[in-house]
């Protein structure tokens, strides 16, 4: 089956694409952007959340096929070509990356979140964050890279 959809911003076409293929198998195999990772492929992790009509879904669970004339925004799309996001800018000013592995779906729940709630409280925080699994960090810096994404967000 041929699957068109909107990738941040632009018009993408697969093809041949299996009915049982899922959204996150498309965008890093056939469509070449890895930023969202395959971890678990059973919605447990998080690493693999994206946008999918402006809603965070996790990519692994979403058949291909129901993307079909959707519009999809990747960890790659929060980016403004080479300047980045301000959530992924405090990511990596507040050390939150390590191996790298659950960022990407991170960024996307922390982006979600201060969308939402341009201040939000600790517990707010840890609760946007909560389907989001990351093995190195401790969350410390996480946490800390959201409040430091809010607090720019404030101040711009």
């Amino acid at each position: 089956m041929r699957v068109n959809m909107t990738v941040n911003g632009e018009q993408r076409q697969a093809d041949d694409v299996w009915e049982g293929e899922s959204l996150l198998y498309v965008l890093r195999e056939r469509l070449g952007l890895p930023g969202s990772k395959n971890a678990c492929e059973q919605g447990e992790c998080g690493s693999c959340t994206v946008y999918l009509d402006a809603v965070p879904v996790c990519a692994c669970l979403v058949a291909a096929g129901q993307a079909q004339g959707r519009e999809v925004r990747t960890v790659e799309g929060l980016a403004d070509g080479d300047r980045l996001d301000p959530v992924q800018q405090s990511f990596v000013d507040a050390g939150a990356v390590q191996c790298g592995f659950c960022t990407p779906g991170l960024v996307v729940a922390a982006h979600d979140l201060l969308d939402r709630v341009p201040e939000p409280s600790d517990e707010e925080i840890r609760e946007a964050l909560a389907g989001n699994l990351c093995r190195c960090t401790g969350y410390e810096k996480i946490l800390d890279a959201v409040k430091l994404a809010a607090t720019r967000g404030a101040d711009a």
